[in-house]
């Protein structure tokens, strides 16, 4: 089945309206504080007493950048000192040595990524004690099959830190881009010459990483067609093996740094979606696939050959290829998912910290699935990375009338089907190309936790739904 979406602006404009991005079902909105340490115990533990337990994924957050960038929602703290990465590698090992013990030490760590914030704000030796502990506490799998990815700003990349994380383990790298217009870097207060950038993916190369991803953002100030062009085609002729194109969701009321951005300054509704045509018609031109949402890889590289074998899977690190591993989250604002739960932790670092000085695990809230929770989570889960629900699977591994049980879903359902976004049969419900940009739209009619008129209700601000920030 082809991947690859069809363009078509009346739709987007009719029908993208901001939602969830399904890095979960249920999403975060739904966590509850009532989940604490305790129940994040009594989980762990289940999941170490099953016939074959499953898998690990960690996910390591660094809250740390050197510099604001504008546009940014995430969860981070702005430092120019470096003993903050050194008491920040303390207090991680400390959560550490809370957790690893939670789980059997037979169980492998197939995927490993380091996310921010900017994690290259930690120095190359704090990296090294932070992965000598990891393996202390886990057991890092060495199977060439494992993902260990980190994120990197390129402007703080020195000579040999790439070769340093390939002696680590690390074989692929997600680098920040976002646009390659001096005018668009200046006005998010991220300055990075295509030189810089080129340096750190020719050094990828060099060290024999595996996958090298760019992640780019339309919708930012002063941004034009003409500008995003090139950026694109700078980006395309890198050739990285994966790309992510994000859309900016503009929300200043909620993050501050967002205030310096001038509303007068950024691409309106057409022009917005005039950006993402370009992404998505120059991308599949240049060879690589539609992935879901917001992501596009080469046929050759590990994600497209993970959607091809339906063995792609969506979680809180967004698109992997490891199914079927329980998620551990350290550090602050790190959500887990293990078993039939989710957990995450404090957002704040005084608070995470706070915890930790009490040899308490950081958990802030969380949710205990239900069965109705997992038997969604399934069919929204087979969208995202499939693009599409297989009927009778359902009904075989929950034993229901997929008609009956989600009758409601499928009334929602049905105005997508009028507009040719999805095809709907006994036995399968499949989004057509001219769907394939708008997944997220398709899932939310499965989403109990949704008011009821949400995905066929018009919306204001075009390609919300493909924000990182959301």
């Amino acid at each position: 089945m082809s991947t690859q979406p069809v363009f078509d602006i009346g739709v987007l404009c009719r029908y993208d309206s901001p939602g969830p991005r399904y890095t979960s079902y249920p999403t975060a909105a739904q966590f509850r504080e009532d989940f604490g340490e305790e129940q994040l115990r009594r989980w762990a533990w289940r999941s170490n007493v099953q016939v074959s337990p499953r898998p690990i994924s960690l996910y390591v957050h660094v809250p740390y950048c050197f510099s604001p960038c504008f546009y940014c929602g995430c969860n981070r703290t702005i430092s120019r000192d470096p003993a903050r990465g050194e008491h920040y590698v303390e207090r991680l090992l400390h959560e550490l040595r809370l957790v690893a013990p939670l789980f059997d030490t037979r169980r492998e760590v197939m995927q490993l990524h380091l996310g921010g914030g900017t994690p290259n704000f930690l120095s190359p030796t704090q990296l090294s004690r932070l992965l000598a502990a990891l393996a202390d506490g886990f057991r890092l799998s060495g199977v060439a099959e494992r993902d260990f990815s980190i994120e990197l700003d390129p402007r703080h990349v020195q000579d040999g830190d790439v070769a340093m994380l390939a002696q680590l383990g690390f074989n692929r790298v997600s680098l920040g881009v976002q646009d390659f217009d001096t005018r668009v870097q200046q006005a998010i207060n991220r300055v990075q010459s295509v030189a810089e950038t080129l340096a750190v993916i020719e050094a990828c190369r060099r060290a024999g990483l595996r996958s090298v991803n760019l992640d780019l953002i339309y919708g930012l100030p002063l941004q034009t067609p003409a500008g995003f062009a090139h950026t694109l085609d700078t980006a395309v002729g890198a050739r990285p093996e994966r790309v992510a194109v994000y859309g900016y969701a503009h929300m200043p009321a909620f993050f501050k740094a967002q205030r310096q951005i001038a509303s007068a300054d950024l691409p309106g509704a057409e022009e917005r979606l005039t950006l993402l045509q370009l992404a998505v018609e120059r991308l599949c031109a240049a060879g690589y696939r539609h992935i879901g949402m917001d992501h596009f890889a080469l046929p050759e590289d590990d994600l497209a050959r993970a959607q091809e074998d339906s063995r792609l899977h969506r979680n809180f690190m967004g698109y992997t290829t490891h199914a079927g591993c329980d998620l551990i989250g350290l550090g602050p604002s790190a959500i887990s998912h293990i078993g039939s739960s989710f957990s995450q932790n404090q957002r704040e670092i005084s608070r995470w910290q706070a915890a930790i000085a009490q040899n308490r695990l950081p958990v802030a809230r969380g949710l205990e699935l239900g069965t109705d929770d997992l038997l969604r989570a399934d069919a929204i889960q087979q969208l995202m990375c499939r693009g599409e629900i297989d009927v009778e699977g359902i009904e075989r591994r929950h034993g229901i009338d997929f008609g009956v049980y989600f009758a409601a879903a499928l009334q929602r359902l049905r105005p997508l089907v009028e507009d040719g976004l999805a095809t709907a049969s006994r036995t399968l419900i499949r989004a057509t190309p001219r769907g394939r940009l708008l997944l997220r739209v398709i899932a939310m009619c499965f989403d109990r936790y949704l008011p009821v008129a949400a995905p066929a209700a018009a919306a204001a601000a075009p390609a919300a739904g493909f924000s990182k920030l959301q």
